[in-house]
């Protein structure tokens, strides 16, 4: 079959049918039996026209909402580089088929569980993990699909597609899940309560008819009379034309409602779980501190910012810029010229430049903690105490990398410790507080602790 997880689709007509089947439906239909049993037509008519309504109301908007998704996922289709007789080509990802040889490049959506054949790149996973930082994956480690490629190009050899990859699955998981909605069981519980008074009221009718003698197929028109007027046949199209308000409303705003019921669902929670990354956090790294070894915290910055590339559009090299352009780690200072730039790769943990101030030639570069401490020589008892350091910050979720500077074919010399961290979006302060002023606890699901 296709790389893609199949949606069920039922047929339009059996979707419109099964708008006459529930508890709100069965109380209509059972007061439209005993109104043709009476011969009661105009009752039967405008509770007919009530069923109707509420019917073609839900039915419309979620074929309407149902449209406008399948139109969305159109128009992101995603493509992928394909090697098929021997020829390069470009194809639809949904016509990958396990064993094709694929090649990624940064910004591409790995569209299949793939096994990288060569080349190292790293990915972002954060729509399957949750984590801010990215991966780094060597020939022989897996691409999971929905991963996103930000560095590093590669070619790899597709293991699964469609619902037999992770994504798949999880995807296959939601698709399946059928929570009770909140409105069925208000109703529920408002019809249950309706039919108990009903039933009793009957019950004594029954017990009266009997004992005075009156044939019991003279109390049907007072069991249409106590239906009527005991169950509200109005309620079900006073919830599904509420919603249906609703959810217009909501559209305004650039939510897309694909149920009538979720606007009522999400009113009615009582604890919301969100994810962090991306959701709560800017899926952003930036700069939260610099601790200096043997240089100022502005040499130290100077050194990392020099160590990264903005056409390289890593998270990190990004962070490392930004902070030296808002602290205006570069102005007054001699033009450096770039000689040479090796970026960061799964093999040796860092990225390196070599440049030119003065005449001069230098190194400058940043990474892992280990791996640059042992690049400037340091002793395995200085190493330890640097990581135990790293673990304080780890603690807090912050990030560490070190960064070194010397000559271009000497030992660099540690200058400092920088610290990372994914900061939360301007808006998330004010959307806890907001929920928690409507009485919706937040909680957040993160793998950090793990």
């Amino acid at each position: 079959g296709y790389n893609e997880v199949a949606e069920t689709h039922g047929h339009p007509l059996l979707d419109f049918l099964g708008k006459f089947w529930g508890i709100s439906a069965w109380m209509l239909e059972l007061i439209i039996v005993l109104s043709a049993v009476l011969g009661k037509y105009s009752d039967l008519v405008v509770v007919s026209a009530l069923l109707v309504v509420n019917a073609l109301l839900s039915f419309m908007q979620e074929r309407r909402a149902a449209g406008v998704v399948r139109t969305l996922r159109r128009r992101l289709q995603v493509s992928a580089r394909v090697l098929r007789y021997a020829i390069w080509q470009v194809i639809p990802a949904r016509e990958l088929v396990p064993g094709d040889i694929i090649r990624v490049r940064p910004g591409d959506i790995i569209p299949a569980d793939v096994k990288v054949l060569t080349g190292a790149l790293s990915v972002d996973q954060s729509a399957l993990t949750g984590e801010s930082n990215d991966t780094d994956k060597a020939p022989g480690e897996v691409l999971s699909s929905g991963s996103v490629v930000r560095r590093g190009e590669g070619n790899g050899v597709v293991m699964l597609t469609g619902a037999k990859t992770f994504f798949g699955r999880t995807t296959e998981l939601v698709q399946q899940a059928r929570p009770k909605l909140h409105i069925e069981a208000v109703v529920a519980k408002v019809v249950r309560w309706l039919f108990v008074i009903v039933g009793a009221l009957l019950g004594v009718v029954v017990v009266l008819s009997l004992i005075r003698g009156v044939p019991l197929m003279e109390m049907v028109p007072l069991v249409l009379v106590l239906l009527m007027s005991a169950v509200p046949v109005a309620l079900p199209v006073m919830f599904t034309v509420s919603m249906a308000v609703g959810s217009k409303e909501l559209t305004k705003l650039g939510v897309l409602v694909t149920r009538l019921s979720a606007a009522e669902d999400a009113a009615t929670m009582d604890v919301l779980c969100v994810d962090k990354t991306g959701t709560i956090t800017m899926n952003q790294l930036a700069v939260t501190g610099v601790i200096p070894l043997r240089a100022t915290e502005a040499d130290t910055l100077f050194a990392g910012a020099l160590a990264s590339q903005e056409a390289n559009q890593d998270p990190i090299d990004l962070a490392f810029l930004a902070v030296a352009k808002e602290r205006h780690i570069f102005d007054n200072l001699p033009k450096v010229a770039l000689v040479s730039f090796m970026p960061f790769d799964a093999k040796n943990r860092r990225t390196e430049a070599v440049l030119q101030q003065n005449g001069q030639r230098f190194r400058v570069m940043k990474g892992a903690v280990r791996t640059i401490a042992q690049a400037c020589g340091l002793q395995a008892a200085e190493i330890e105490a640097l990581e135990a350091r790293v673990s304080d910050s780890a603690l807090k979720g912050y990030r560490t990398l070190a960064v070194a500077r010397g000559p271009e074919t000497g030992v660099p010399a540690l200058l400092g410790l920088v610290t990372l961290y994914d900061p939360p979006r301007p808006d998330a302060r004010q959307l806890i507080a907001t929920l928690h002023d409507l009485g919706v606890p937040v909680k957040m699901l993160t793998g950090d602790a793990l």
